[in-house]
């Protein structure tokens, strides 16, 4: 997929004559992704299991335009508004796990209820204005402000590229450190020369785009908050038990039983992050539109699916990254942006994205084939 990004990045660059690489295109482009990167990360772990989530959009949507009401008619801080919001979509997902876990509803029909649900309840809370402008500098600063420079070196924000480079060095250690382990277990690896290839050629992309937005305004909080989603849960999912657990249930529901995993457990946790995703992901998406719309979260799941699937998660379950979910998202958000420079339009944009989507579950399923 790194591979598939730079081809896509380098011809909208040819096509758009270096548009698509600006840097206030680049930063346009991974702040206008946040939103569905987000979700991407919590649908790809809910695929892992074997389940599917629709309501995550108008959920996102419907917990925005509680946000922009809680801070514009009741006046409450942001402070104590977004970690309320991040609560409700927790209360929310877990109350939606429980319906699949333990009552037993497929996960297919509970979503959609929820679906319905949401979509309802979102137009009830705008119906009055239909739009709900949101005057709170800190809280839109969440979606469109960039993290204080320090001090800038010709023209460069210090503080950025120093993140960058904390990027690359992590990058770095964490494969070397994973290599090695796979090594003294007696995996199978790559072979070094390709082992360091991928080292240089990912951290050529992390330099390279970091080096773009430092010469514009720096990392976004967007961007930031992308990155500290991708961290805690790429943690959680490989060096912890609970993520074991995750992929072993989706690997194999019956046998992860029978070895002693509680399988409802895990599917209330996975839906529970969920709905903490789809929570953030409605603020991430309000505080950049300033606003709450009635139309807020429309096709925002399918939009998510598609990133994660894209990304490489199996629909047989029991595969999928953190990091592939999020370079999904940035593959389609990559194509939807170059198709609009080049002014394709919408009927063939989505054409497009959908023999995308087609092409990477063939992948998929040619894969497992072939593993077989």
């Amino acid at each position: 997929m790194y591979i598939a990004l730079l081809i896509i990045m380098l011809t909208f660059t040819i096509l758009t004559d270096g548009l698509f690489l600006s840097s206030r295109n680049i930063s346009n482009l991974l702040d206008s992704a946040g939103y569905i990167a987000v979700l991407a990360v919590g649908v790809m772990i809910v695929i892992v299991i074997r389940h599917i989530d629709l309501s995550i959009g108008f959920l996102a949507g419907f917990l925005g335009a509680i946000a922009a009401i809680l801070l514009m008619s009741a006046g409450m801080p942001v402070y104590f508004v977004i970690p309320l919001i991040l609560l409700i979509g927790t209360i929310i997902g877990l109350t939606t796990g429980f319906l699949v876990a333990k009552v037993g509803i497929p996960s297919f029909v509970a979503t959609l209820a929820g679906w319905l649900i949401f979509r309802g309840a979102l137009l009830q809370v705008t119906e009055g204005s239909g739009t709900i402008i949101i005057q709170n500098d800190a809280f839109n600063a969440i979606g469109n402000g960039y993290i204080p420079s320090i001090i800038e070196i010709g023209g460069l924000h210090l503080l950025s590229l120093l993140l960058g480079l904390f990027g690359i060095l992590f990058f770095i250690y964490s494969s070397i450190s994973k290599r090695r382990k796979m090594l003294k277990y007696e995996f199978e690896v790559v072979s070094k020369p390709i082992f360091i290839l991928q080292l240089v050629f990912v951290s050529a992309i992390i330099g390279y785009i970091t080096w773009i937005l430092a010469g514009y305004n720096g990392l976004s909080w967007t961007l930031i908050i992308i990155l500290v989603v991708v961290m805690v849960y790429h943690f959680i999912t490989t060096k912890t038990v609970i993520g074991r657990h995750i992929y072993a249930v989706g690997s194999n529901p019956e046998a992860a039983h029978l070895s002693g995993i509680n399988v409802k457990k895990i599917t209330l946790l996975v839906f529970g992050s969920m709905g903490f995703l789809a929570a953030l992901s409605g603020i991430l998406f309000t505080s950049r539109l300033q606003s709450a719309t009635t139309t807020a979260g429309t096709l925002f799941e399918l939009d998510a699916i598609a990133a994660a699937y894209v990304g490489g998660v199996s629909s047989a379950g029991g595969v999928g990254k953190v990091t592939g979910a999020i370079i999904g998202a940035i593959v389609m958000a990559s194509l939807t942006n170059g198709m609009n420079l080049l002014g394709v339009g919408i009927s063939y944009q989505y054409m497009i994205r959908g023999g995308v989507l087609a092409l990477a579950v063939i992948f998929d399923v040619m894969t497992r084939k072939r593993a077989s």
